[in-house]
């Protein structure tokens, strides 16, 4: 429903993943009976999760970790890991640096050349330890790098922006063609990010074989303040799952709907699923693990840009091992820890059996339900205060 803006401007209301709640439905599952698996392409993985590609997050040995838990990693082919061979100095200067002079910093640190052997390294590296190895590129590089990771032997390239269109209009020099860069690989290509109905589904006639949701929610994210742009998650999920249906009666051909920020809690995960997406990526709840190459700081793609960046370096904190904050076991109780096991309790509170019909679930506006009857909680600071 158009909200009126004024007298020449209208527009929708959109709501996140705090402005609504997951209804149950008539019965209950047994957690071990539910089926949280996800495919894509020819690969299969016990957590439909994708750890982002954010440097304070992704080291090739996080990736692996990952990979052997049951998610996908994706290496930030652009980042620290491609411009230094031996980075551990300065993601510890990164972690120590006064709030006041961290984005200065940053950017000093990440003029240093990518190194296209050392993008084949990292790559190889993650290959050879048995898992599957996935890794971004900016859309204003990608040609420029697809040939050395290519050889490398990657398994999934994601195509990752503040926001990538698959009509980018420019008089400067020649725009990346999604449509036709993508059917000349033989590999699976995700691309994002969107938030509307009309990016998701152009996104999805390029021939990617997944899409990114999402402008702005991420933690360290402040692309909503710098630019004024995005769209809250739950609806920007929805509208790309409703593009999805779209795609898949036009063509046959199912596009997968990835949730990407703005979840902090396996109950966001939940939400997120419930309005329609397919799997997630998740960035700052495993910038927070004690294998984090972060160490505990925070920082997007976005955040050193040369000249507006558009994130900022938080601090994540310390909050327990990686397979803790993934599978559990949890021992706190505000839903940061056993994501995935938060999300597997959900369908199984819910009464569905995998995530595509979770994707059916009934949703209400509920804007207040976090704070319902948490008084107590939220005067003592403790579980959801």
């Amino acid at each position: 429903m158009e909200i009126n803006i004024g007298m020449a401007k209208s527009g929708r209301r959109a709501y996140g993943f705090d402005d609504i709640s997951i209804v149950p439905s008539r019965r209950t599952r047994n957690p071990d009976d539910v089926d949280i698996t996800w495919e894509i392409d020819a690969f299969r993985f016990r957590l439909p999760m994708l750890a982002s590609a954010m440097d304070s997050v992704l080291s090739p040995a996080t990736a692996i970790e990952i990979g052997r838990l049951g998610g996908l990693g994706v290496l930030n082919l652009e980042g620290l890991w491609s411009r230094y061979e031996h980075p551990g100095p300065l993601f510890e200067e990164i972690a120590a640096l006064p709030a006041e002079k961290a984005t200065r910093r940053m950017q000093e640190i990440y003029r240093a050349p990518v190194i296209p052997d050392l993008m084949q390294q990292r790559i190889a590296q993650i290959g050879e330890a048995g898992v599957i190895a996935a890794g971004a590129l900016t859309p204003q590089s990608v040609e420029r790098y697809v040939d050395a990771v290519l050889a490398s032997r990657l398994d999934i390239l994601v195509i990752q922006g503040t926001v990538v269109s698959a009509e980018h209009v420019t008089t400067e020099g020649r725009p990346l063609d999604l449509y036709s860069f993508i059917a000349d690989l033989d590999i699976p290509v995700i691309v994002g990010g969107c938030a509307s109905y009309a990016g998701a589904i152009h996104l999805m006639r390029t021939g990617a074989a997944g899409v990114l949701v999402g402008v702005g929610p991420g933690a360290a994210c402040t692309t909503r303040g710098v630019l004024g742009v995005g769209v809250p998650q739950a609806t920007a999920i929805a509208d790309a799952a409703a593009a999805r249906i779209r795609y898949l009666d036009e063509t046959g051909r199912y596009v997968h709907v990835i949730a990407d920020g703005g979840m902090r809690t396996g109950g966001d995960i939940a939400k997120a699923i419930a309005c329609g997406a397919d799997s997630v990526m998740i960035g700052s709840p495993l910038a927070a693990a004690d294998e984090a190459p972060g160490l505990g700081a925070h920082w997007g793609m976005a955040t050193f840009h040369p000249t507006l960046p558009r994130g900022a370096r938080v601090m994540a904190g310390r909050l327990g091992s990686l397979e803790q904050i993934l599978v559990g076991p949890a021992h706190e109780n505000d839903g940061r820890q056993n994501l995935f096991g938060g999300l597997r309790m959900a369908l199984a509170t819910t009464g569905y059996a995998n995530l595509k019909s979770f994707q059916k679930a009934e949703v209400m506006v509920a804007p207040a339900i976090k704070t319902e009857g948490k008084d107590l909680q939220r005067t003592q600071r403790v579980g959801m205060g």
